[in-house]
């Protein structure tokens, strides 16, 4: 009995063996029919780039055999702690998209230059100081404005607002009339009051010095600057019109507040065009940008170092490099590239740009943006002596958020950053050169 037990096990193991190819090549066999794989990782808090992402990778998977994108869950929240924490586990992804921290992962070695039959498709790609690119923009920088309930503004009356004083306006009449709140923002989520603080930062700070943040770092100036105190007097002045409990909403509740007549306007980016949409079809939308309380039009515009990346482990690898070249390669082509700039309304940075001409919202920004007076990244988006210091940025939202809800004063803000500051520029600072590889 245990000879007939032994020969079928032995019997059995061989044809195990034979199906696999034998075991020292069942590995190899796996892999040839998997190809070559890389993974994704992307800010996919945003259901628009979640869905276009996905579409793409399925789209390029599906036409390039022997070459596999699996895209790794971007967490949605925290997006630069998510790909820090991946970073110190060993885990950083082939390809990934870089936000304002990206010159930091440049310095680290963490990202490769990137060659130019990949960045010659490009408008105006940045570059660095060492000359290269690292990153290749998804699109223009995300213009902020204000996305707007049009039958409202039309059954008030309202006009749309041309000057800082006449938004202030209409956002007095609509809290006046009382039957929605003038603004919704989404302050649950840290990220999004960045978009109001760089306007206001660009409004008082930029405006009387674009170097603000290198003078900080050699010295000259600090953050009780009576500049700096005016951002959050605007800021303020603004947040006034917010919904109740604007402090936890997140950012994902923003178009149910539009959609549903609760607010009359959010001040967001160009990528909650399609969320509003899709949430209401029917849904009367309209758009202006919000001039600087100078007269002058500051927008967020251009091209910055946020965007798309390949870490230097992967451009170790050869077979893993042609396959994260070639996909950003068929990212960008026009028929593709169009499946994210629809989904998020965002603005081409391409030679070979897809049409948007349908997109009428879209045709305002730009429009808007060739009459802008100056066009920026954001604060936090800047390279070279800009930059800011690692995790300077959130401090900052925080340290607003705790002013607008009567937690700090003004002048004890601005103390908490001149020491943040302080601290934070002793281990970076990209004027004296301290931190910079």
């Amino acid at each position: 009995m245990k000879k007939v037990l032994a020969l079928m096990l032995i019997a059995i193991l061989s044809f195990s063996l034979f199906a696999q190819g034998g075991s020292e090549n069942g590995s190899a066999v796996k892999a040839q029919d998997k190809g070559t794989e890389i993974t994704l990782v992307f800010a996919d808090g945003d259901e628009g780039a979640k869905k276009s992402f996905n579409e793409i990778v399925n789209r390029f998977n599906s036409t390039h055999p022997g070459m596999t994108v699996t895209i790794q869950p971007g967490n949605g929240g925290n997006y630069s702690e998510f790909v820090k924490t991946k970073d110190s586990v060993g885990e950083f992804p082939d390809i990934v998209e870089m936000r304002g921290e990206a010159a930091m992962y440049v310095r680290a070695g963490k990202l490769a230059p990137l060659p130019a039959e990949l960045t010659d498709l490009f408008l105006s790609p940045m570059v660095l100081d060492d000359g290269n690119i690292y990153t290749v923009a998804l699109a223009g920088e995300n213009t902020m404005g204000v996305i707007y309930n049009k039958a409202y503004f039309d059954k008030l009356g309202i006009a749309e607002p041309k000057t800082y004083d006449e938004f202030i306006a209409a956002c007095e009449k609509i809290k006046a009339a009382g039957e929605m709140s003038p603004l919704v923002v989404g302050g649950g989520d840290l990220w999004h009051m960045g978009f109001l603080f760089n306007k206001v930062w660009d409004d008082q700070v930029i405006s009387k010095d674009k170097d603000f943040i290198a003078h900080c770092y050699d010295g000259s100036k600090n953050f009780s600057d009576e500049s700096v105190k005016a951002v959050f007097a605007e800021l303020s002045t603004i947040m006034s019109y917010a919904q109740k409990g604007w402090a936890s909403t997140p950012d994902a509740q923003l178009t149910t507040f539009l959609v549903n007549n609760m607010a009359a306007m959010m001040y967001s980016g160009t990528h909650m065009f399609s969320q509003v949409i899709s949430a209401d079809p029917s849904f009367q939308m309209g758009w202006f940008p919000v001039a600087s309380p100078d007269g002058k039009l500051r927008m967020v515009g251009g091209s910055g170092i946020s965007g798309l990346a390949v870490s230097t482990e992967c451009q170790k690898d050869s077979a893993k490099w042609e396959v994260a070249i070639e996909f950003l390669k068929f990212f960008y082509q026009p028929e593709n590239y169009l499946v994210y700039c629809k989904a998020l309304s965002a603005t081409p940075v391409t030679k070979n740009a897809p049409d948007l001409s349908d997109n009428v919202y879209l045709a305002e920004v730009i429009e808007a943006l060739g009459k802008a007076d100056s066009l920026s990244p954001m604060w936090n988006s800047k390279a070279g002596v800009n930059e800011l210091p690692p995790d300077f940025r959130n401090f900052t939202y925080k340290t607003a958020v705790e002013v607008l809800l009567g937690q700090r004063s003004v002048d004890s803000a601005v103390a908490e950053m001149n020491k943040s500051w302080k601290t934070a520029s002793m281990s970076f600072n990209p004027v004296t050169g301290q931190g910079i590889k």
